[in-house]
């Protein structure tokens, strides 16, 4: 079975959450590219000036620029008329064979993309989504024949825990895109996380990344030429060169800058965690494989010790938390500590004091338990 996957034109109606007739230089080479895929006989340069709102002068500049991506080739129309411009015919989008299975597989993935909606990539994904649906809904064959209505696509999903909304970030997401996909610098406003304030920054992104349904940028910071991990929550202002490109090093490799479930930044020091796990959850620990480096041992009363060597403990003390009573950090002693201090700080909301939270708790379960006896009686009354 064969599916033709092909970039449609972009409506000229305005999107939704972004002003209308608001286009970047590289949007419009962007738009240029789709014109002349779906125009395969050609259309000539005040045509294309015309679609795209520019001058003529512009549009040349702009045909030299896609021309370094896909092969144009002037086509006379008659003699001393213009020349339509047009995709040589072997440039053109091929077509890509997928079963029925492999739809499914894909389409149970679609809701990782749901943190992009509104953007103009979100839309490109959803049109991808909408021709595998029509392949995933057509009738099976043998023993299935006929059943269209099964909704395998509706049964086999991927959930987010809790998508971020980027609905206000569209346009720095399709920037951000869109120079990761054209190895273009990215100007922007950026806001230290620690310091809080913004400065203008260039950076040449490597990668996009979503992690735990955020959205990540690893790059180079070409003003302190290092590589760094960018959110693009703090990210505005963006804008992709329509002209400028960078190299991608041929050494780099995105899982260079993961450390696991633990982050999203390595970072450089090596430090050992070990944290012993209560027999209660040990196969569930051992059911995942949160770090590359971890090696499980099982202890003489059935508890289970896992032991690792990560970079960064940001998120540690967090992850530690999720597991409440069950998890106990054995090392390094500034992790229990930030555990304790965490735990400390959580148990001051509730009371003065330990004793005054466990009193309280009491009461509330001996009222529940008053409730509970009362509805007895008159169940049996």
């Amino acid at each position: 079975m064969v599916l033709r996957l092909q970039r449609p034109a972009l409506s000229s109606a305005a999107r939704v959450g972004r002003p209308r007739g608001r286009f970047t230089q590289h949007r419009r080479i962007d738009k240029l590219r789709l014109l002349l895929e779906h125009h395969p006989k050609g259309m000539t340069l005040y045509e294309l000036a015309e679609a795209i709102g520019v001058t003529p002068r512009s549009m040349r500049r702009y045909l030299k620029e896609v021309s370094s991506a896909l092969e144009l080739e002037p086509v006379p129309t008659r003699a001393g008329g213009a020349k339509r411009w047009r995709v040589r015919s072997g440039e053109l989008p091929r077509k890509i064979e997928l079963r029925r299975t492999q739809a499914y597989a894909i389409l149970a993935a679609r809701r990782l993309f749901e943190p992009m909606k509104g953007s103009t990539l979100y839309d490109e994904i959803e049109m991808a989504t909408q021709r595998l649906l029509a392949l995933a809904q057509r009738p099976g064959r043998g023993p299935n024949a006929g059943l269209a209505d099964a909704r395998l696509e509706q049964r086999f999903l991927y959930l987010p825990v809790a998508p971020k909304d980027y609905a206000t970030k569209t346009e720095e997401l399709d920037d951000l895109f869109q120079a990761v996909a054209d190895l273009r610098p990215l100007r922007c406003r950026y806001k230290s996380g620690t310091r809080g304030g913004e400065e203008t920054i260039v950076i040449h992104p490597y990668a996009m990344v979503l992690y735990k349904d955020a959205i990540y940028c690893v790059g180079l910071h070409t003003g302190r030429g290092e590589i760094r991990t960018f959110l693009l929550d703090r990210m505005r202002d963006t804008e992709s060169s329509a002209l400028d490109r960078f190299e991608l090093p041929a050494d780099f490799k995105v899982d260079d800058y993961f450390q696991g479930g633990f982050g999203i930044w390595r970072g450089s020091r090596k430090i050992k965690v070990v944290i012993d796990f209560d027999a209660a959850v040990a196969e569930l620990v051992r059911s995942r494989r949160v770090h590359e480096s971890q090696k499980l041992a099982t202890l003489p009363d059935g508890s289970l010790r896992l032991a690792m060597t990560v970079g960064d403990l940001t998120e540690l003390t967090s992850w530690i938390l999720g597991w409440g009573k069950t998890a106990r950090v054995v090392e390094p002693e500034g992790l229990a500590a930030a555990v304790r201090s965490e735990l400390s700080a959580a148990l001051a909301r509730y009371g003065a004091d330990g004793r005054d939270v466990h009193d309280g708790f009491g009461a509330d379960r001996r009222a529940q338990e008053g409730v509970r006896r009362s509805a007895r009686r008159r169940g049996k009354g």
